[in-house]
Parts: C-alpha cells; structure tokens; sequence
C-alpha cells in the first residue's frame, strides 16, 4: 500500500542553493576519447584536413624494423598559425563550425587522437609562415594543464620530409605516439599480421565515410607504411569510393522510392533503395561487415556520410530486412536535433524525429510496407541453385582475411590438412608449381618482385595473385597423382601468368 507521504514527497524539479566551481582532475585525460575505434577516430582528423581545404591527405603507419611507433595524418590545407593552433589543442574548447564545415559530429582533434595515443603532436603552417607545433603528452599533464611547443626547426624538418605523394607547402601534420591499439610484440610478423588487417579495414571505413567527396574528386586519400629504420615506403594504397547504394541494378524495378518525412517546422526526404540480393559488390559487403549488417538509415551531412545503416530505434534490427537502406541527408537545422553516440557508429536522434519517419507515407507506401518489399525480395532470392563441392582449406602463407572471405564462400572437407602456398626457388619456365607431397603451392621466388610491385614482400603478401592460383588449382589436391589433362593445364596456367609477369614488369 502507498502512504500519503511517498505521493507528496516528490518533485519533477531538483532544487539548488548556489554554484561552485570544482577544477577537473588531470587524470580525465585518460577519460578522453574511449570508446573511439582507430578508423572513427582517423576519419575525425581527415574532416578536419577537408575542413581546412585540403584537397590530399596521407595516413601513415610509420614503424621502426619490427615495432609499429607512430601514425601521421597529413594534409595540404590552409595550415595554422601559432595562436590558431594553441585553439585547436586546447581541451575542452569546441571551435566555431561554419555550415559547410564536416567536423560538427567529431569529439574533434584531442579526444580522437588520446582516444588512441599517449602523445599527440600537431606541427602545421601557413602558406609563407613559419613551422609550428604543439605537443600533449597523457602521462604528464600538470594540473595546470602545460602543453609543450614544438622546436620551429623540428616542426619545420617535419613538414619539410618525404610525405608523398603531398607536399606540405602550407598543411598540417597530426603525429600519434604510443598508440595503444599497436601490437607490443617484439616478432616483425606480428606487425606484418596486424597491418594486413588494419590498413584494409581503415582504407574501406574512409573510403565509405567519404565516398561523395572522393568521388567528386574534393580530396584523394592515400594510406602507406613507412619504415623509419630504413628510411623508406612501401606500395601505397589509395581509399576509393565505397557508395552503400552503388548497386549495378536495384533489387526492384520500383524501387528507390521517397518518402517525405515531417515534424514541426522540419522536414527531411527519405531515400529508400532495395539492393539486389547475392551482391559481392564492396559497396554492399563493406557497411554489411560494419554496422547492423548494413540495413537502415544512412545520414549525409555535407556529403560525409555520419552513419552507416542502423534504424535508430524506429524499427528493430532484422536479418530478413538486409537489403534495405534508406539515405537521409540532413542540413544544419536537422543537425541541431542528432548527436553521435561515443563510439561513433549512429546517430542520436529525438522521439519527434523518430514519429515523424514511423507517420511519413506516399499512398500506401511507408517504411513497414517498404520493409515488408525488402523481406520479400530477400526471399525470392533464396531458391536453391546448387551446391559447391567442400574444398580444401587454405593455411600457411593466405593472408587472414583472405583465409575468412575463402571459408565464408566455400565449406571445408571436415578433418583436412591445409594447402600452402609459399615463395621457393623454381626453374625460369615455371610461375608456380604443384607438391602434393607436402600439400603445398611453390610460387617462383623470381617474379615476386614483379607480383609486389618491388617491395620484398610479406609471408601473406600477394592476396589477389594466391586466390586467383588457389582456385585454379586447389581441386587438385585431391588425387594422389597428376593426370595428363591436369597436367597441360599447368603448363597453360603458368604460361600466361609468366606473360603477364613479365609484361608488368616491362
């Protein structure tokens, strides 16, 4: 039974006596950015490069033999000068977004950098200016909160240096030290093992963030590792444009459609596409790994794409849904009503917004009705065409992420070894070669330099040259002999891939 006091004895509003002012404790520095993943919170700083009217921006893992040591972010913007940049590294100050600006959802410079780092360095100039720069260190912030500065013959020798394909005329360089996502381990593969996973998961987060604005050619984005040891890059890579709704054909002749959504003094258009089913397009495969298997709303500001599927509470996640995306781009009067959570994967929206996309219909066209189209084409799609014969799995010598696109597509014969692939000394007339005996393909140690471009090469170099042999060839491992047809079939397949080398290397 509830007394009369318990009902009397609550108020909606909580009363105050004053105000005082309670100083942060510098150990909040260890608060800063958590939650950010390392590709988040590189896009962060590559907004901030395009803010600054950078039309290229270099992100470098730098490494010193086997260890990873630090991450540059570089751009060819407008730069800053001394007391534009002791602005833009003071913690807790928010600068002054213009409309078109890309960085308005960011938790901005610091908190993606300590999110990540236990030293954050940024050296910048303007065209004509002097070297500039200013340095946070996590471990020793003061209470008064001290940030060093930068020798302006440092900062001018590190924007000075080799950071190709940009130079740094006027630009800005954003250096990460003690990044606590780098791998500690002293053994060189372990580095190797990390960047074949990082790099390509960083290149497609950016080229998907920013797919509008590399597509209409505002900023090209490169990606490389330089090791400091030996003073020197490997082969580049550059962040195509990864467009959610690139499909070649839609899923439905009606489709997209648009629906019309409003509150208030607000309205936002609703872009609602149906992909086809089965695509192996990356612009289908890329958001699909990322977030909520890539469903849902997809919200522009800018053309920087801020969230990447997701239904923002307005309907519930579904596997049979999957084929569904909706663009939505909002302008600086809808932005007022979003935020982005911690981790920087959705966008926050408020309850009027979410009414008005659930009440938002053309005839008898709303967003169940379009779910209900999404489910429907999924289930057309899943008419039984056959099946593919187990293989056997890939080992030693396949890149990991190579190993997993392998075992999603094809099943394993249960209990199998593993095939192989490695680099060996062969006779001049072979690419590659077969050993049953040790279960293993020999590719000539001749013409990987030719496969890699010139650089030496990895353990797991070579992706797309070892998929393409693995498929050619791995149903051969299945006898304990060659035949004669399978035989001039090698002897074709190393033929061409022969012509091919030589030809790229020409």
């Amino acid at each position: 039974m509830v007394s009369e006091q318990s009902r009397g004895d609550w108020s909606d509003e909580v009363r105050v006596a004053g105000a005082t002012v309670i100083p942060p404790d510098p150990k909040i520095m260890e608060a800063i950015g958590l939650n950010y993943a390392l590709e988040a919170a590189i896009a962060d700083l590559v907004d901030n490069s395009i803010d600054a009217g950078a039309s290229q921006v270099l992100v470098r893992f730098v490494r010193r033999g086997a260890r990873l040591v630090s991450l540059c972010v570089v751009d060819n913007g407008r730069g800053m000068q001394d007391d534009d940049l002791d602005d833009a590294m003071a913690l807790g100050k928010r600068r002054d977004y213009k409309t078109s600006d890309l960085g308005h959802f960011g938790l901005g410079l610091k908190a993606a950098s300590l999110g990540q780092a236990r030293s954050l360095t940024v050296i910048s100039r303007t065209s004509g200016s002097v070297a500039c720069g200013r340095r946070w260190l996590k471990d020793n912030v003061s209470a008064d909160f001290i940030c060093d500065v930068v020798e302006a013959e440092f900062a001018a020798t590190a924007l000075n240096r080799s950071w190709s394909p940009l130079t740094v005329q006027s630009g800005t360089l954003v250096r990460w030290d003690g990044v606590t996502n780098f791998p500690a381990a002293q053994d060189a593969s372990t580095t190797d093992q990390y960047l074949e996973q990082v790099l390509p998961r960083v290149r497609d987060h950016l080229g998907l963030v920013f797919h509008r604005l590399i597509h209409n050619e505002t900023v090209s984005i490169t990606l490389d590792i330089e090791d400091a040891e030996i003073g020197s890059t490997g082969l580049s890579q550059t962040a195509v444009p990864i467009d959610p709704f690139g499909y070649r054909r839609t899923g439905r002749a009606s489709y997209p459609k648009l629906l019309l959504a409003s509150f208030e003094e607000h309205s936002v258009e609703l872009q609602c596409h149906l992909w086809p089913p089965r695509s192996e397009l990356p612009a289908f495969k890329v958001p699909y790994r990322l977030h909520h298997k890539g469903q849902g709303f997809y919200f522009y500001r800018n053309d920087r794409l801020l969230q990447s599927g997701g239904w923002n509470g307005v309907i519930q996640p579904n596997d049979r849904y999957r084929l569904a995306r909706v663009a939505v781009d909002v302008n600086d009067e809808l932005a007022g009503l979003l935020s982005m959570n911690p981790e920087k994967t959705e966008i926050r929206v408020v309850e009027p917004f979410v009414h008005a996309i659930e009440s938002a219909h053309d005839r008898d066209f709303n967003l169940r009705s379009y779910c209900d189209d999404a489910y429907e084409r999924l289930r057309e799609s899943r008419t039984p065409v056959g099946t593919r014969r187990p293989v056997l799995p890939p080992g030693r010598g396949f890149a990991p992420r190579l190993r997993q696109a392998i075992s999603t597509e094809l099943s394993f014969i249960p209990g199998a070894d593993p095939v192989s692939i490695r680099w060996q000394n062969l006779e001049d007339d072979q690419f590659f070669r077969i050993n049953l005996d040790n279960q293993t393909i020999e590719l000539n140690l001749n013409y990987r330099w030719a496969v890699n471009g010139g650089w030496a090469g990895s353990l797991n170099d070579a992706p797309l040259l070892k998929a393409t042999i693995y498929l050619l060839v791995h149903d051969l491992f299945r006898g304990e002999y060659l035949g004669a047809k399978q035989k001039d079939n090698l002897e074709l397949w190393n033929a061409v891939l022969m012509a091919a080398a030589e030809a790229q290397a020409s």
